[in-house]
């Protein structure tokens, strides 16, 4: 799934995908920067979403009143694409 956010002052914003890369280098100047860090948790439970380069948080499972890692790293960048998708693919700092 692509996703592309065109912004008032004609900016256009993607979460990258292999699939864009063509279009993109058809429009002109590309930026790549990194919204997020999907990362396996230190301990091995599993993995997190941090999403402090766009000033998020660390997104992961709650249970039972914490924060555990996703089961599979594929859940978490579903979890970062869900989020970025939801807060207007924010730039990061």
């Amino acid at each position: 799934m692509s996703v592309v956010v065109i912004a008032p002052n004609g900016q256009v914003r993607v979460i990258y995908s292999d699939d864009l890369a063509p279009v993109m280098s058809a429009v002109g100047e590309v930026t790549i920067r990194r919204a997020s860090h999907v990362e396996p948790a230190t301990a091995g439970g599993g993995w997190f979403a941090d999403m402090a380069p766009v000033g998020g948080p660390v997104l992961g499972v709650e249970f039972e009143g914490r924060t555990i890692g996703f089961p599979t790293r594929k859940e978490a960048l579903d979890a970062e694409v869900d989020w970025l998708v939801q807060h207007g693919l924010p730039v990061p700092a």
